[in-house]
Parts: C-alpha cells; sequence; structure tokens
C-alpha cells in the first residue's frame, strides 16, 4: 500500500512547490496562535492556491470558534481540516469539508476509545503533542503503541525526520505521514534537500 505524505507548517511557497515536486500528497497550513508556523488567513490562502490540483489543501486549527473556521474555508481552498485540540465530533463535522482529528499519544489512553468519539472523521492522526500546546515539536512516542492493524484511516505524526520513517511506516503501517519540523531547518522554513530524503524514504518503504 502506498503510504501519502502530508508536508505540514508550510509558511512559504517555494515550500509548498518543493514539497509537491518531492512528491507530497498534502500541504498543510497551521492557524493554531502560539505556533511558529501559524500564518494568516491571506496567507494561508496564497500558501495553499500554490498546491496543484489532486493535492489536498489542509487547514490546522486548534480549538477555534466555528467563526474562524468558515472565514478560512469562505478562501475556497481548503479542502480537508485538521483538528488538534478538545473540539467534539459535532464541531468537526459542522462544516463542509472532511475532517481528521489528532489525538495525543501521550499516556497509557487507548486512541481507538478516543477514536471511536470522533466517527465522522475521514481519519485520525496519531502525534505526540500535549494537549493544549501546537503542534510541530519534533517529539516521536512510542509507535509500539499505535499497532500496526487500523480499521480506519492513520496518519502518523510526531518526530518523523528521513532517518526513521522507514521504520516508523513499517511498525505503523499508516495510511499516511504527517511532517513538519522533520523537514526544517528553522521552524516553518523547509530544507529542500530534507523534503526530498523525506519522500523518497517513503516511497521507497512503502
Amino acid at each position: 500500500m502506498k503510504t501519502r505524505i502530508k508536508i505540514c507548517g508550510c509558511t512559504r511557497v517555494v515550500d509548498v512547490q518543493a514539497a509537491v515536486n518531492a512528491g507530497a500528497d498534502a500541504v498543510g497550513v497551521i492557524l493554531v496562535p502560539g505556533s511558529k508556523r501559524k500564518v494568516s488567513l491571506d496567507q494561508a490562502a496564497a500558501l495553499l492556491r500554490a498546491a496543484p490540483p489532486f493535492v489536498s489543501r489542509v487547514a490546522v486549527f486548534q480549538n477555534p470558534d466555528a467563526a474562524e473556521v468558515e472565514t478560512t474555508l469562505a478562501s475556497g481552498v481548503v479542502n480537508l481540516l485538521q483538528f488538534h485540540g478538545e473540539e467534539s465530533n459535532d464541531f468537526c463535522n459542522a462544516f463542509s469539508v472532511p475532517f481528521v482529528k489528532a489525538l495525543s499519544m501521550q499516556g497509557d489512553s487507548d486512541w481507538r476509545q478516543i477514536a471511536a468519539i470522533y466517527p465522522d472523521a475521514s481519519g485520525v492522526l496519531l502525534d505526540a503533542h500535549f494537549p493544549g500546546t501546537p503542534g510541530g515539536q519534533g517529539v516521536s512516542f512510542d509507535w509500539q503503541q499505535a499497532g500496526s492493524s487500523h480499521t480506519l484511516p492513520v496518519i502518523l505524526a510526531g518526530g518523523l525526520n528521513p532517518a526513521n520513517v522507514a521504520t516508523a511506516i513499517k511498525t505503523v503501517q499508516p495510511w499516511a505521514v504527517d511532517v513538519s519540523s522533520g523537514v526544517e531547518n528553522a521552524p516553518g522554513i523547509k530544507d529542500h534537500d530534507l523534503l526530498r530524503q523525506f519522500c523518497g524514504e517513503v516511497k521507497r518503504v512503502s
């Protein structure tokens, strides 16, 4: 099975283009206050417009209000929402595009039980970030905790980089991988060589 690739935390059009050229299936922009990679709504629209057809364009939120999400969607360029907070299933599903729900893998809780609370999610993103903090911290979790048999699409995130993504994929067998800091030389500034190396490793192992 092909493992899809999302490059998140884009802040420059040139990085969106480099990600797509390297083989990314999706690009994401961060609209979370406090994140080092946060962009404005105008910047988000310009960045996502740089993605060509058939590349998913993702807006990432954490505990937003509905008006903020609707304003973002009014640009017409977002086709997937990603929520990283304590949003309910009803809230996430109240908009005109599909959503992915991020689940924190810190602690001993069973992520499958939490995922069941979000029956309308198109998939779940397993991340190492602590609740209440933005993602993109470059920290991984114990991939064995995720397992390798999934009944819904799993996106793996948290501390991925070109050196470890192959092992992560073999361990978890996710539908997709999501990387931000692992392909950067500064917060929000993508390293194009690392982008190519990351995407190359994903293609090689999957």
